[in-house]
């Protein structure tokens, strides 16, 4: 069987801790999934603790770094974005992914924040159910990891 050709795009608006950022790209790394950093991240890319964080998978990283979302925009493209948020309205399970889509996420500290997702169109804003509500959010990287791993169930054969 031919494999299926991962085109899934994690995309990092002002991210502020490194090692979530060095264990987001390992994760993409082993998923083969580009990582974009977008906007102002709190640290250089070359960070020691992003480094130690993603290892030595680093040069199996497809690393991309652009200025701003519009930046983004502009230079790439994408067949869907999902946009996840505690402010979403659909589950991420209940999204139809593909391998062309862009997922993206916020800062740790501020998510994508409302003025961000004002701009964007409601149906395509997810979540991560969580069942306690002593619980504001998830860590980062665990928030991406499950949205990107969701998407390659619904899109890649297991048989590879």
């Amino acid at each position: 069987m031919d494999k299926k050709v991962n085109n899934l795009k994690i995309a990092l608006i002002d991210p502020q801790i490194p090692q979530n950022t060095g264990s987001i790209a390992r994760t993409c790394a082993a998923t083969e999934s580009a990582l974009y950093v977008l906007g102002n991240p709190a640290f250089e890319i070359s960070d020691k603790k992003a480094r130690r964080a993603g290892l030595d998978y680093w040069p199996y990283v497809n690393l991309n770094q652009y200025k701003s979302w519009e930046e983004y925009l502009e230079k790439t493209s994408s067949e869907n974005f999902w946009y996840f948020s505690k402010f979403g309205k659909i589950d991420y399970w209940d999204v139809k992914y593909t391998l062309n889509d862009t997922l993206v996420f916020g800062s740790e500290t501020k998510g994508l924040g409302e003025e961000f997702l004002a701009n964007v169109p409601n149906n395509n804003i997810v979540k991560i159910p969580m069942s306690s509500p002593n619980v504001r959010s998830l860590n980062l990287s665990n928030a991406v990891s499950i949205g990107l791993y969701e998407a390659l169930r619904q899109n890649m054969s297991h048989s590879q």
